[in-house]
């Protein structure tokens, strides 16, 4: 890759969108070929360490899937835990286990880190814990030819795999010495402790010290069968609408009596269906309770009225996902507008709320996709296109991805991920940690200035 592809070590705005510039011109000036040379012999030493591996990656990863580690059982995470720690140890990074406050009964991270002053600040983003608890049905292991079933076998202790056999990969043939690389492994990705802020401090701060993120949660292919990377997710957020009518008599709804909590309610959420419709964003009103009187709980509720007692209350819960801070601030803004120009004789306000902020499909995240497919390309393992947006999830990305350039969706094939049918293409395993162990080792090579 061309030694002008740099960035300083200081992460900031101006930065990511330099080395977005930088890196969007280059790839439409030279072609996305010119990114990088043909195979070096280095990096063809890198492939051949990768494949006589696989054996014993299969047994690691076996050895991992067989560990219930369900988000709730604390030690099944922390051995998952430990188990990554002496792979990782043993090449040469340095570890430690950070603690949740008991209180919110969360497992803890893994952070392993080799410090260098080489290449790109690199971080790497996996999570130990799945979504089957100890009690699930579903076979911990069972292989089918060139599958596997089992307990987050995909999701992810796949993903975690190919970092660990990347790692591994680029440590035999030298190409760790003088990189800097953090491995975030996070134990409650599946269900994340609260406060959120404390349970991803962590994670936050490893992205402040990196200059890109790769994170590898499953491989998502498109329509024409192709592995896709993910440059953007939408944010996962909510709101509570909160509706007050007068209650009266029914015979003076539409007159004196106003128009009670529920008619109120049903304009507001109607007109956000009629003027808030565009690409990326959707709400989903999920929870809703009116009447006389009304109690709210997390999920559930109750509600009681008369029917011929106008309404004086109304509660609505809906989550809200977008793409874009700018696309969060429009709708927000649309949505207090809407709320604002109440009904007589009713008046209505609106909270939301964001768990996991969006990450944009930036210039810097489609300029990594480029280097990703790049060296896929090279390998003989195809291109890697972009997955639309709107077709994922929220993930740990998400809260690193406003710091720094990101890409995500370098895990394994498989398919029915958080189900009893959790399945693993054996193949892949090699595939994704040939193409995370080349673009590790280019952004490893890049000069800094």
């Amino acid at each position: 890759m061309p030694s002008m592809l740099y960035r300083s070590r200081k992460t900031t705005l101006l930065g990511r969108l330099t080395f977005g510039i930088v890196m969007a011109s280059l790839l439409t000036i030279l072609g996305q070929s010119a990114l990088a040379t043909e195979l070096t012999t280095d990096e063809k030493a890198l492939i051949s360490a990768i494949q006589k591996r696989q054996p014993a990656a299969l047994s690691l990863l076996e050895q991992s899937v067989r560990i219930n580690s369900g988000t709730m059982n604390l030690p099944g995470v922390r051995a998952v835990g430990a188990l990554y720690e002496k792979e990782l140890t043993a090449l040469g990074f340095a570890c430690r286990w950070v603690e949740m406050p008991k209180t919110m009964g969360r497992a803890g991270h893994l952070i392993a880190e080799r410090k260098g002053s080489r290449g790109k600040r690199i971080l790497l983003i996996g999570h130990l814990d799945t979504v089957f608890e100890p009690d699930s049905p579903v076979v911990p292991w069972s292989r089918q030819g060139q599958q596997v079933f089992g307990q987050g076998v995909a999701d992810m202790k796949g993903g975690n795999l190919v970092i660990i056999e990347a790692l591994r990969a680029l440590s035999a043939i030298g190409a760790l010495d003088g990189a800097q690389i953090q491995v975030v492994f996070s134990g409650d990705e599946e269900l994340v402790g609260e406060p959120i802020a404390v349970a991803r401090a962590e994670l936050i701060a490893a992205a402040k010290r990196s200059d890109v993120a790769l994170a590898f949660e499953i491989s998502v292919k498109n329509s024409q069968g192709q592995d896709t990377g993910t440059i953007g997710r939408r944010a996962a957020g909510g709101f509570v609408l909160e509706v007050a009518g007068e209650q009266g008599h029914s015979s003076t709804i539409f007159g004196k009596g106003g128009y009670g909590a529920v008619f109120e309610a049903a304009r507001i959420i109607d007109s956000f269906r009629k003027q808030l419709i565009e690409p990326d964003l959707t709400f989903n009103p999920a929870l809703i309770l009116a009447g006389t009187e009304i109690e709210v709980a997390q999920t559930s509720g109750s509600a009681a009225g008369k029917d011929n007692v106008i309404p004086r209350t109304a509660v609505i819960k809906s989550d809200l996902r977008y793409l874009t801070a700018e696309q969060r601030e429009r709708t927000q803004q649309k949505m207090r507008e809407i709320v604002a120009d109440h009904l007589p004789g009713t008046k209505a306000s609106i909270q939301f709320d964001e768990a996991y902020p969006p990450m944009a499909p930036t210039a810097g995240n489609q300029a990594l996709l480029a280097l990703y497919s790049t060296a896929s390309e090279q390998a003989g393992l195809g291109a890697v296109p972009a997955l639309p947006p709107g077709q994922r999830g929220a993930g740990d990305v998400q809260f690193v991805a406003p710091y720094v350039d990101s890409l995500d969706g370098l895990g394994v094939n498989g398919a029915g991920s958080h189900s009893p049918d959790e399945v693993l293409d054996i193949p892949s395993i090699e595939k994704s940690t040939i193409r995370a162990a080349l673009v590790i080792y280019r952004l490893s090579k890049v000069e800094l200035k």
